[in-house]
């Protein structure tokens, strides 16, 4: 890999909404991500980096190696990340080892090509909703194959599922399922740190000031405004056959240079 002497000029980041970049913007003024924040980041480095994204909402790990792959390889990137499997864990059927097998297909026809590519692991979904507890062995067995699979390619990872501050709402949009820009700016920030980038520390590990503790009532009641806001109209697309990436293409194919004016940088924010 490019040592932090060396820079990268062209990343591709694949993956499915959290690489798009849901919960940081929105469709109407455009959404940015953990993709789009570490973009920058190495502009400010290398402005003559190119960036594209291939990422689509809804995707499984089986889609996005099967449409995302080949156009990123097209690309040549010196850089890519791969992140998927979160939708995967939602479905009924999940197979650790099927997921494990595209994401590692994907590493190394990457690797083989020249890219150095970088990954995370899933945090604790139970510390984010209590009621997403029971996919708690689902995670730790993926977590457990994607550091396998990028020990045998030389991929980096960003440990995101070893630090608490992963699993503080406060990083998370309203529907728990995706980064908010807090979270969006941590995930960036934990990618540069892994990579060695310079201008990138270890603050991304950081707790987040103390919250006031919310029990008895307060959190049923918040559990419950979650469930009927936000689990029930998933489980009525999944029981329909209907995905929120249906019709969708990614928001950026093509290389393209990298704006950094205004943008702040992938460190964490310590509010």
């Amino acid at each position: 890999m490019p040592g932090t002497d060396a820079a990268y000029l062209r990343y591709v980041a694949l993956g499915d909404s959290q690489t798009e970049g849901l919960g940081d913007g929105d469709d109407i003024t455009g959404v940015r991500g953990f993709a789009d924040r570490l973009a920058e980041h190495l502009a400010r480095h290398e402005p003559s980096l190119q960036y594209a994204n291939l990422a689509v909402r809804g995707r499984l790990a089986g889609q996005i190696h099967a449409e995302q792959l080949t156009p990123a390889l097209a690309l040549r990137p010196d850089l890519a990340t791969v992140v998927a499997g979160v939708n995967d864990l939602l479905r009924p059927r999940f197979d650790a080892d099927e997921v494990a097998a595209h994401l590692e297909a994907m590493f190394a026809a990457l690797t083989a090509q020249g890219a150095h590519v970088a990954t995370i692991t899933i945090p604790d979904p139970a510390r984010i909703s209590p009621l997403a507890r029971p996919l708690v062995p689902r995670v730790t067995a993926l977590n457990e194959r994607i550091r396998e699979a990028a020990r045998r390619h030389g991929v980096t990872v960003a440990e995101t599922a070893l630090h608490p501050v992963a699993g503080d709402v406060r990083l998370w949009s309203s529907d728990r399922l995706h980064a908010g820009p807090l979270g969006h700016q941590r995930i960036a920030a934990a990618l540069a740190h892994a990579l060695r980038l310079p201008g990138s520390d270890d603050t991304w590990t950081h707790p987040l000031p103390p919250a006031p503790t919310i029990t008895g009532r307060l959190l049923v009641a918040g559990e419950l405004r979650w469930a009927a806001g936000f689990l029930g109209p998933w489980l009525v697309r999944r029981l329909t056959g209907r995905s929120s990436g249906d019709g969708r293409t990614a928001k950026r194919p093509a290389l393209l240079p990298v704006r950094t004016d205004d943008s702040p940088s992938p460190k964490a924010d310590a509010h």
